[in-house]
């Protein structure tokens, strides 16, 4: 659908002013959909109110619903690759996502950044789309808006905290991570955080922050791109020892951490005895890791059920009123446990 009126009047803002989504617009105008009679009139006199008219040639090249909805994962993006190594949370995401999607009555197709050429055929014709860890200005949350493609996202969206259509995990499960080393007893604990700027490292960076202030603690913080992977984490363990060893880390990527630990483990250090170690993604690495690593359990098949309820909820017209956050938990294992 054509969305750029006489006026500047888009679907979009049709849709905001009258607190639908942009398909319940779009079936109002046009007759289709489920409806109810009051809401599908509210959405008319709103629409007549900002002098919206429905691009009459755009109303007739649109074409049926596909049943089929697309999924992209903006951290496999950055990384450049979509099976690394030790890294399952994703994986689980995107298996329970298509499960749900089929009880749905909906295919689930995963796609590639969607600003990168080429595109997958059909990529800007399916019904909507689930966006995982969207970064500030995403350029494909963008890219799907100008085409008023509904969506949901997994993770808030920094560039759009008007929308309450996404999932994520509440701060519970950071919370006892490093309420788990403030009762070993240590003073200082470094966090080692991503680069992306999407809302997880950025909200994980201000709760550890936070934290550092209420309980009287001065914060160390140190950044290593997603893509650095277990083998940078390792070879940046020297500098984090240099002036000083911290008395814990908090690494908040699974492979981050494990290559922290096998880092330590080269330098000498052990860990848990001089250093203790969490993380806040549980990833095959930091089970496997030796010891393994105390790490936050995301629910990966629980967010990936709730994300698709949502979409199909967005789809049949009745947009989310709120944000919904999944319990992380926090798995205690060897890393931070010490004698």
């Amino acid at each position: 659908m054509s969305t750029h009126q006489r006026g500047g009047v888009t679907i979009r803002d049709v849709a905001r002013r009258a607190g639908v989504s942009v398909t319940a617009v779009s079936h109002a105008i046009n007759g289709k959909g489920t409806l109810s009679a009051e809401t599908r009139e509210h959405i008319k006199v709103v629409a007549a109110s900002m002098n919206y008219r429905a691009d009459a040639l755009a109303r007739g090249l649109r074409r049926a619903p596909l049943g089929v909805v697309g999924f992209v994962i903006r951290p496999l993006d950055a990384l450049g690759e979509y099976r690394p190594e030790g890294v399952d949370v994703f994986l689980r995401v995107a298996s329970a996502a298509a499960a749900a999607a089929l009880d749905a009555g909906l295919g689930l197709m995963l796609v590639p950044d969607l600003t990168r050429t080429p595109l997958p055929p059909l990529a800007l014709s399916l019904d909507g789309y689930i966006v995982m860890n969207p970064v500030r200005e995403d350029p494909v949350v963008a890219l799907l808006r100008s085409h008023d493609i509904e969506y949901v996202t997994l993770g808030r969206d920094p560039s759009h905290p008007e929308n309450p259509a996404w999932v994520s995990n509440d701060d519970r499960g950071n919370r006892a991570a490093l309420a788990d080393l403030e009762r070993s007893g240590v003073r200082e604990v470094l966090y080692l955080g991503g680069t992306a700027h999407d809302a997880w490292n950025l909200d994980s960076e201000e709760l550890y922050r936070a934290w550092c202030t209420t309980t009287g603690r001065v914060p160390r913080v140190v950044h290593l791109p997603e893509g650095a992977g277990t083998q940078g984490a390792e070879e940046l363990v020297p500098s984090l020892l240099e002036g000083g060893a911290p008395e814990a880390i908090f690494c908040l990527t699974g492979r981050h951490a494990a290559g922290v630990v096998a880092g330590l483990s080269a330098a000498g250090v052990r860990c848990p005895e001089q250093i203790l170690v969490v993380t806040g993604s549980d990833a095959e690495q930091a089970r496997t890791s030796r010891p393994a690593i105390s790490a936050v359990d995301l629910q990966p098949e629980a967010l990936g059920t709730a994300i698709v309820g949502m979409l199909k909820s967005v789809l049949d017209g009745a947009p989310p009123q709120d944000p919904v956050l999944l319990a992380s938990r926090y798995r205690r294992r060897g890393s931070s446990r010490r004698n």
